[in-house]
C-alpha cells in the first residue's frame, strides 16, 4: 500500500500541472518494477481533443516507450476513477493494475459499467488511494470556475 500511495503522490504532481494549465485536474503514472515509465495529465483544452485524458495520454507513451501494445507487468495510477472511454482503452492494453484516487460517481466507468468489470479479466483495480487530496484538487477546480 506504501507503494500505491507514492505514486498515487505522483499521479496528484501531474494533475497539479493540469490544474495550473485550467485543465481538469487529472493526472496519470504507469509503473513497471517500481519505475515510471510514463506520466500524464490532461490536455483536452490545450490539443482541443476530448480523447486527450492524462489515463490515454500516459498509455501511449508506455506503448511508445516499451514498443509495445499490452502492458500486462504494469500498473496505472491515476487520480480519478477511469472514465468509460479511458475504461476501454485500459482494457485493450492488458494493464495488470490500476490504481486510482477519488471516485467519479458521474462519469466513472462504474456509472454505465454497474457491477460489470470493463478491464481485462487479469486487471487487478484499486480505488480510493489518497481519495480526500485526489478529490479536493477537483472540487477547487470547479469551485473557482462556477
Amino acid at each position: 500500500m506504501d507503494q500505491d500511495v507514492h505514486f498515487m503522490k505522483l499521479a496528484l504532481l501531474e494533475a497539479q500541472k493540469a490544474f495550473d494549465h485550467e485543465e481538469v485536474p487529472v493526472g496519470a503514472v504507469v509503473v513497471m518494477q517500481n519505475k515510471i515509465i510514463a506520466k500524464a495529465h490532461n490536455q483536452v483544452e490545450l490539443l482541443n481533443d476530448s480523447t486527450a485524458h492524462a489515463e490515454i495520454m500516459a498509455l501511449t507513451t508506455a506503448f511508445q516507450h516499451l514498443g509495445s501494445k499490452y502492458l500486462p507487468d504494469a500498473t496505472l495510477y491515476v487520480t480519478l476513477e477511469p472514465c468509460f472511454m479511458c475504461s476501454g482503452a485500459m482494457y485493450w492494453s492488458k494493464i495488470g493494475k490500476i490504481v486510482f484516487g477519488a471516485y467519479d460517481e458521474k462519469h466513472g466507468y462504474r456509472s454505465i459499467a454497474g457491477e460489470k468489470n470493463p478491464f481485462h479479466p487479469k486487471t487487478e483495480i484499486i480505488g480510493g488511494v489518497l481519495e480526500d487530496e485526489c478529490a479536493e484538487l477537483m472540487k477547487t477546480f470547479f469551485k473557482i470556475r462556477r
